[in-house]
């Protein structure tokens, strides 16, 4: 779902620049793009996280047994 939203601001960010709109209008654009970015790289972090201390609880339980 943020893929999508990412995919579709960074349409709009280009079609700001190669049709030459306003800088505000782009600058505007782009702030939004790097915030979504931002927002998918936490997301992907905190399930990389919640994976490896999933992963770790289960070597020690085997190894335990």
């Amino acid at each position: 779902m943020l893929n999508d939203e990412i995919c579709k601001l960074r349409e709009e960010l280009n079609d700001s620049i190669l049709s030459g709109q306003d800088y505000e209008i782009t600058y505007k654009i782009s702030v939004q793009l790097d915030q979504l970015i931002a927002e998918y790289y936490k997301t992907e972090l905190d399930l990389s996280k919640t994976k490896r201390l999933k992963n770790r609880r289960k070597k020690k339980e085997e190894s335990t047994k």
